[in-house]
């Protein structure tokens, strides 16, 4: 990720208040597909028009931006189609908002452009950022745990604090108090979704930090075989709107 592209991805965070702002770009999409516009290219524009890095609507909070700069578009998605209830048709949306799939009939040349060069660079630093880095951690508990499997531990359960010791050379608690420390976050013994992500950013930053070159990239290479070996079993493909041009496995 280059600081180019941080730059270009970098919001202001706002209160934390409902925005009118929103409100609008959420009625303007309806109206669109109320008029017959197909819903995948109305969301997309949506999103591209999409001004505020976090809201509360609702009584929830959303944090579309993670950090300024990690877009985390299928939350905006979510968002706006609370606006079209009634006028997506329910499986497409719950394909969209639980595997992160559009409409089979809808052009995946179109994404990039659609959605706007400054959010498609949020979408990348997302990508690399949060589902890359949750692969890593994760291929990095699985080779802990097929060390202890071979050498005939069976049942030993946890592997994350030796992961994260291997991929960050540091505990997981030690990590969590120091961005807790780093974002101005009180203490506390649980952590929502909305704050996981962003501790995983937060780690992907550290991460860059603290390892050499080298290491970042073999590291980064063993994200992506990861998520590659899980999007064949499961069929969700994380990735399915990035220009595979732009996957590189030596990019941090």
């Amino acid at each position: 990720m280059s600081t180019t592209d941080r730059q270009a991805t970098s919001y202001q965070e706002p209160e934390e208040i409902s925005s009118a702002d929103g409100q609008a770009a959420a009625e303007r999409f309806r109206h669109a597909v109320e008029g017959g516009q197909p819903w995948a290219v109305a969301l997309l524009e949506a999103i591209a028009g999409w001004t505020d890095a976090r809201e509360s609507h609702r009584g929830r909070s959303f944090d579309y931006f993670i950090g300024g700069e990690a877009f985390d578009w299928l939350l905006l998605a979510e968002r706006l189609c609370e606006a079209a209830v009634g006028l997506i048709p329910e499986g497409e949306k719950e394909e969209l908002l639980f595997t992160g799939k559009l409409p089979q009939e809808f052009d995946l040349s179109r994404f990039k452009d659609l959605m706007g060069v400054e959010k498609y660079r949020g979408y990348l630093n997302y990508f690399y950022g949060v589902t890359v880095e949750e692969s890593l951690q994760l291929a990095a508990e699985l080779e802990v745990e097929k060390r202890y499997l071979s050498n005939g531990h069976r049942y030993r359960q946890g592997y994350s604090e030796e992961a994260f010791q291997r991929v960050y050379r540091s505990s997981r608690s030690a990590l969590v108090e120091a961005f807790r420390k780093d974002r101005g976050y009180a203490a506390k013994d649980s952590m929502a979704l909305s704050e996981s992500k962003e501790f995983t950013y937060w780690l992907f930053n550290y991460r860059l930090k603290t390892s050499d070159k080298a290491k970042t990239a073999s590291d980064t290479r063993k994200g992506l075989m990861q998520l590659r070996r899980m999007e064949a079993t499961s069929g969700i493909h994380a990735g399915r709107y990035i220009d595979q041009s732009e996957v590189d496995p030596q990019r941090p």
